[in-house]
């Protein structure tokens, strides 16, 4: 019998149910990551849509009420050191902020493994949310729904970085090595292609 993927979902805060529901869907185990020692015996983890600076002070919070040893190393810290040895990162949204290495005009705490620049709330405020058909040609022929909720836009990819899908004058999704990242919320539609295609990299 095959062995269930197990994948962690980032729980700071932000749309860690909404990913664990699409992860159940396709048969994985779900496990909610607060703590570095909760990536232990993961396969991959997803950082998930929120707000990138509530996320970052959320970590400096925490790493100033525990003392500094292996099992509680700061949790950006021991996911950047798993994501360098070559463990399967996905962000979405905020989560791939934090993944980036250049935030245009910003100085924020990030992981910054992923050879991308993005521009925050690229698309506007909350209430100009909106829902645009995607062109990603590795999840076939049909439009995926990419719902964009104050999200980034990528302006900048290195060299060793895949572009999937573009959109105006930028891109939305992207792929380096075990890295994904995707500027748009999947876990909110009822498409589960992308969450496919991350296991699919494990």
């Amino acid at each position: 019998m095959k062995r269930k993927l197990h994948i962690g979902i980032l729980a700071l805060q932000g749309d860690f149910a909404e990913h664990g529901a699409k992860l159940r869907e396709l048969g994985c185990i779900a496990k909610e990551v607060r703590r570095s020692s909760d990536l232990e015996g993961l396969d991959g983890l997803i950082i998930p849509g929120g707000e990138s600076t509530t996320n970052a002070k959320l970590e400096d919070a925490a790493s100033k009420f525990h003392s500094i040893t292996p099992d509680t190393l700061p949790i950006f810290d021991a996911i950047k050191h798993k994501g360098e040895a070559g463990f399967p990162i996905w962000g979405t949204c905020m989560g791939s902020i934090l993944l980036a290495k250049e935030i245009e005009g910003s100085k924020q705490g990030r992981i910054g493994l992923m050879d991308i620049s993005v521009r925050r709330n690229a698309f506007g405020p909350q209430r100009e949310s909106a829902e645009i058909p995607l062109s990603i040609p590795k999840l076939g022929d049909e439009p995926f729904p990419g719902i964009f909720i104050r999200a980034p836009l990528f302006l900048m990819a290195g060299r060793k970085v895949e572009i999937l899908s573009s959109l105006g004058e930028g891109f939305v999704m992207a792929r380096e090595g075990k890295l994904l990242a995707t500027a748009f919320h999947p876990e909110i539609t009822s498409d589960t292609r992308v969450h496919q295609y991350f296991l699919s990299m494990i």
